[in-house]
């Protein structure tokens, strides 16, 4: 359930910020595979990879994952 909330905060994050997944992943040097299973809830993002995309989308770590 976790995954799921966080894919749907970062998807929402990076369309209201005017991102394609393309844009965000070259951005933050991901890959567009990497950031496609992270945005479906496929997967879990590591610290590091969620520094990286809240960075790109201008925003805090705690909006993507608020504790």
């Amino acid at each position: 359930m976790e995954n799921i909330q966080l894919a749907q905060r970062i998807r929402a994050f990076r369309k209201l910020k005017g991102f394609t997944q393309q844009q965000l992943a070259e951005a933050s040097g991901i890959s567009l595979a990497v950031l496609g299973a992270i945005e479906r809830g496929n997967r879990r993002p590591d610290d590091q990879i969620l520094n990286k995309i809240s960075d790109c989308l201008g925003i805090p770590l705690t909006e993507l994952k608020p504790e």
